[in-house]
């Protein structure tokens, strides 16, 4: 008898919420340097982003060159949407 062991790759689900962006707010509507919780919590809604540039009310923030900056800076790609 052969038994196959298989690792599950068990992976975080990403609740995609733009006020989980909310520490990136003085970064993204100014000159300030992103915090490392803006950092943090960017890595963790990258997912989210395309969803966030094609919403109207979150776009101009989300897809502006500060946005682009903070993104560079945290070393999060920004995507191509």
């Amino acid at each position: 008898m052969v038994v196959l062991l298989s690792e599950a790759h068990l992976t975080k689900a990403v609740t995609c919420s733009p006020l989980e962006l909310s520490s990136c707010f003085a970064a993204i509507t100014s000159s300030a340097p992103p915090s490392s919780m803006c950092c943090s919590k960017l890595r963790e809604q990258r997912p989210c982003l395309c969803g966030y540039i094609r919403d109207p009310n979150l776009s101009q923030y989300v897809n502006s060159a500060n946005a682009r900056r903070v993104a560079s800076t945290c070393g999060v790609p920004f995507p191509n949407c």
